[in-house]
């Protein structure tokens, strides 16, 4: 069965209830990989715990030469940039996605998506000789974790026009490809110059080429959001520590602090979350649900984490936007079907107690 899954059983997302530029007086854009998820749920890989590699503590396995036949597959929007945007788009914030497309039909289909999700395609652009990015995700139907097989060649030729996020109040950095390295210095630089302020999730492909380049550019977001296997190989970069002390959360994101970025956030799949501003260290524990797909789970997260914040919201409150909302994203395929609106967010929130540790 092919499920398309842009909006099924009352889940719509529809225009924002404000046009792009007039969030709360916001302007706010996404900068990412825009690309077509294809998932393949499977029983069949072996799942394998390597405890003693501190970067890989589990590995899936197939037999090499054997077929296996998945009885449905799913197709969802991807990419980290849109999958947030998509979570701003469902409490009601406006923003625009930047990224690059192929003149395919893929590219015509992410556009479709797009917009029926209410997101901003002034920014996104297309290149008539490049196929649009895809990837195919097999998803371990025991416990909803997933490797990602990704075809990412069109968003690796995206060149940042500066002339078109200078006017921007906010800006998210999501999964740069290509000469990120440069991306990254053009965006900080025009934030400096201009005052924007950046939510960044440094991605870990970014982080295995660069990790200099990733820790000298943490100072200037404003949020930083990581999970915690990003963060381990960052502050393992930046100093010497023992693998207790990198397996101690309140150490790796005080260390990660010292580093850089006003407010810290670090996830932990379904275990749960921190968050460090200032002196402050918060914790959230994970809500327990029956996990399908892990994918987007962590975008959904930042999301609403991020929205929230957008609308004022403390700390505290924030933690428990993200925890809910990524918490529900992984009882489906893909990262816009779970996504909450600010009501159900504020509801599930209720019963949530986020500790000062």
């Amino acid at each position: 069965m092919n499920n398309d899954m842009s909006a099924k059983g009352g889940f719509t997302f529809g225009p924002p209830r404000c046009s792009y530029g007039e969030a709360g007086g916001k302007k706010i854009i996404c900068i990412g990989l825009a690309c077509k998820d294809m998932f393949f749920p499977t029983t069949e890989g072996k799942i394998t715990e390597t405890p003693e590699d501190l970067f890989s503590q589990k590995k899936i396995s197939f037999e090499l030469g054997a077929k296996y036949k998945i009885e449905e597959r799913f197709e969802t929007l991807g990419g980290c940039a849109v999958n947030v945007a998509c979570a701003l788009s469902k409490l009601g914030i406006a923003s625009a996605c930047y990224s690059k497309l192929g003149e395919d039909y893929v590219g015509q289909w992410i556009k479709n998506k797009l917009r029926e999700y209410g997101i901003n395609q002034e920014m996104v652009v297309t290149e008539k000789d490049f196929a649009s990015d895809l990837s195919a995700i097999i998803v371990d139907k025991m416990s909803g974790d997933r490797v990602i097989f990704s075809n990412q060649k069109v968003n690796g030729t995206l060149q940042i026009d500066s002339r078109k996020i200078k006017e921007a109040e906010w800006v998210f950095i999501g999964d740069l490809q290509g000469a990120w390295e440069k991306h990254l210095e053009n965006i900080f630089q025009l934030s400096k110059e201009n005052k924007t302020r950046v939510a960044f999730n440094p991605r870990q492909s970014n982080i295995h080429d660069n990790v200099q380049k990733i820790i000298e550019s943490l100072p200037y977001a404003e949020i930083v959001f990581l999970n915690k296997d990003e963060a381990l190989e960052i502050v393992s970069a930046a100093g010497h520590f023992s693998q207790e002390e990198l397996d101690n959360e309140k150490i790796l994101i005080t260390e990660l602090k010292k580093i850089g970025g006003k407010i810290i956030v670090i996830t932990d799949g379904i275990r749960s979350a921190w968050a460090k501003q200032g002196e402050k260290i918060f914790f959230v524990p994970a809500v327990k649900v029956q996990a399908c797909d892990s994918t987007g789970a962590g975008d959904a997260f930042c999301g609403a984490f991020w929205g929230a914040y957008l609308k004022g919201e403390k700390i505290e409150e924030c933690l428990k936007w993200g925890i809910v909302n990524g918490g529900n994203v992984v009882r489906f395929y893909g990262g816009q079907e779970g996504l909450l609106n600010e009501e159900d967010l504020r509801e599930k929130t209720k019963s949530l107690t986020v500790k000062e540790i």
